[in-house]
């Protein structure tokens, strides 16, 4: 039996050991998943207190319960280690590390390149690589490729590499990590095999692609869409405003159209770690083909432009009420990316935040889904979620709401609120106070 077979007998037979690299919102996922069809899994992560938490059986990850943890200790298929000397022990290691932009919107590539070093420095004979994490076309074959050859091995006969892009939804009760089609691109038909062999006893529907700079391609893809098309709908949100037309009734009215049309929503900015940030990555690949991709760069101006957008309409109510933005006592209603997660990753909230101290307005912010606001690599901001109580609400010029968590009680904070900023059309419902409400 060859290299190949051993390892595709050993994935079938529930034999091979998963090593998963990063074990956040897409990692984590994906821990459950093989443990729950019974492989061993080795969870990496840099950050200790991760690994400590994990380790006795709790979870960091709202939508990720803290008895499904206990339940994967308990099974004794998953051990969390910050030691990479232990990737040997591994016979598929999965990465799911970081991608985001440097401070120029570039690539920042020190996740990827440390990650694959380390597994280059640990590589044997029969191991199988997958790269989860998004990037730019060409990453797997000009980054991992040369790094894990120069030990010697052969691609496609001494060790396997595939990329097979995350499609997380964090919250998403629809889909999962089984339910969601899982796209495979190998550097070699081995590579191709192995990988599809791995991914379909764990996922419902694997979709094999002719090489990994397809995968790759695929999945910057599907957020450049996304992007593309939010920013339409942020840059109608403004006109429609000018002309004193209601976006959201035109959203709606568009949707009943049974075909050609899907709708995208308006909202403060983008968030998340794949839609701000995946269009950059292809933007700046085109560039090293001297070809300007316009439509994506474009489409990242005007959503990177939003905060300011609600930041001057949250000045012009005031302005309106005889309150100026200096000294304003604000309220910011949501610190998470989208409704009902604790993701905070590239949150419109952080940058609405900067702005509002950059002119001096007095802060104050509650989600309930997220008490503290960490350290990031952007942000030092030193906030704590406070009570939403009436007193809170009145005592402040105005409430912003940023992430429209279901949890809310927008009738509530309508009325004991003086002013409140609708990013998110949450209020879209309530009755009483129409008057106190600007959509932004």
């Amino acid at each position: 039996m060859n290299i190949r077979q051993a390892l595709s007998t050993a994935i079938r037979e529930r034999r091979a050991v998963i090593g998963i690299i990063g074990l956040g919102y897409v990692g984590l996922p994906l821990v459950l998943r093989f443990a729950e069809e019974g492989f061993r899994v080795l969870g990496f992560d840099i950050d200790p207190e991760k690994v400590e938490r994990l380790n006795r059986g709790r979870s960091y990850i709202k939508h990720i319960s803290g008895k499904k943890i206990q339940a994967l200790k308990s099974s004794g298929l998953f051990e969390a280690t910050a030691d990479y000397a232990r990737l040997q022990e591994a016979d598929c290691v999965l990465i799911c590390v970081p991608t985001p932009l440097d401070k120029n919107k570039e690539p920042d590539m020190s996740y990827i390149e440390s990650t694959s070093d380390e597994i280059a420095r640990m590589l044997r004979r029969g191991q199988l690589v997958s790269l989860e994490s998004t990037t730019y076309p060409g990453t797997t074959r000009e980054i991992l490729l040369p790094k894990f050859e120069r030990a010697g091995f052969v691609v496609g006969r001494d060790f396997f590499l595939v990329f097979s892009p995350e499609r997380e939804d964090p919250g998403n009760p629809k889909y999962n990590t089984q339910t969601i089609p899982k796209i495979v691109g190998g550097l070699t038909s081995a590579c191709q095999a192995l990988g599809t062999t791995l991914y379909s006893q764990v996922v419902d529907r694997v979709i094999p692609a002719s090489s990994p700079e397809v995968a790759e391609f695929t999945k910057i893809y599907e957020n450049t869409f996304r992007s593309v098309n939010i920013a339409l709908v942020n840059e109608l949100k403004i006109l429609a405003d000018k002309m004193h037309v209601d976006i959201w009734e035109v959203i709606a009215a568009a949707a009943t159209k049974p075909f050609g049309f899907m709708p995208f929503y308006p909202g403060p900015g983008l968030g998340g770690h794949c839609i701000p940030i995946d269009p950059f990555y292809l933007s700046w690949k085109a560039r090293e083909l001297n070809f300007h991709a316009r439509f994506i760069e474009l489409a990242g101006e005007i959503n990177t432009n939003m905060p300011e957008y609600i930041i001057a309409k949250l000045s012009d109510a005031l302005n309106r009420r005889g309150r100026c933005l200096k000294n304003a006592k604000i309220l910011i209603l949501g610190i998470a990316y989208k409704k009902d997660i604790d993701d905070m990753r590239e949150s419109p909230a952080f940058e609405i935040i900067r702005l509002l101290l950059e002119k001096e307005a007095r802060i104050v912010y509650h989600d309930p889904l997220v008490p503290k606001i960490p350290r990031l690599r952007k942000y030092q901001l030193n906030f704590r979620s406070s009570a939403l109580t009436p007193g809170l609400l009145r005592a402040m010029d105005a409430a912003v709401i940023v992430t429209d968590h279901s949890m809310f009680d927008y009738e509530r904070i309508v009325r004991h609120s003086r002013l409140v900023i609708d990013t998110r059309n949450a209020c879209g419902n309530v009755k009483n106070g129409r008057g106190k409400i600007v959509k932004a």
